[in-house]
């Protein structure tokens, strides 16, 4: 399963709060997490009058894990900080911590902060898979989906051409789906910034 949020916050943030890891988090935000997005306080920004704050190399707004991702047609992924504005992905965080460890009780691994096995939960980032086309256009998703999945059956095809989401989650999928290999032979992180801010998995192709 891949879910297109942030699996957890900057290392930085974790300590301050006294997080030991990931999952900490998760408890946090299923006690807080509305509060937090409501009272949009620093860190969190992205509502009315509640801009970026200045860059601070000690308080890096992104987790390395997304600091390392190539920019895509100069789109990178946004900071977790960010509930609101154009690429927030702020708000789905905070309220989709509290499922991965629904999910991980459910007897699902979130890696990397579980040891790997099927079933599995990676995070990902859409627009790694998708390239640098143009998603509002509805006529670009449907050449992108055409040329890169030319056996995908024709109403599926539409289907996925219909909307951006649709468009993410099924190039998402079929990526997933080509690469179940990978994602069964996923490694066994156990340095402490895996366990504290996460990975976003991507196939060794597009790494």
């Amino acid at each position: 399963m891949g879910l297109d949020f942030s699996f957890s916050f900057p290392a930085w943030w974790m300590a301050e709060r006294g997080w030991r890891d990931a999952p900490a988090a998760w408890s946090a935000a299923a006690r807080e997490g509305e509060a937090w997005l409501r009272r949009c306080a620093p860190p969190f920004w992205g509502r009315p009058g509640r801009v970026a704050p200045p860059v601070d190399r000690r308080r890096p707004a992104l987790r390395a894990t997304e600091a390392e991702v190539a920019p895509v047609g100069g789109v990178r992924p946004c900071s977790t900080f960010q509930i609101g504005g154009a690429g927030a992905v702020g708000t789905a965080s905070v309220r989709g911590m509290p499922l991965l460890a629904r999910l991980r009780s459910g007897g699902f691994r979130v890696w990397p902060f579980d040891a790997p096995g099927f079933p599995v939960v990676v995070e990902i980032y859409p627009r790694i898979f998708t390239g640098p086309v143009r998603k509002s256009d509805g006529a670009e998703r449907r050449k992108l989906l055409s040329r890169s999945f030319p056996s995908l059956d024709p109403a599926l095809s539409e289907m996925a051409a219909r909307t951006e989401d649709a468009f993410d989650a099924a190039v998402s999928a079929l990526v997933m789906s080509a690469h179940t290999p990978e994602l069964a032979a996923l490694p066994h992180l156990t340095d402490r910034r895996s366990r504290t801010e996460g990975r976003v998995w991507a196939p060794s192709a597009w790494s």
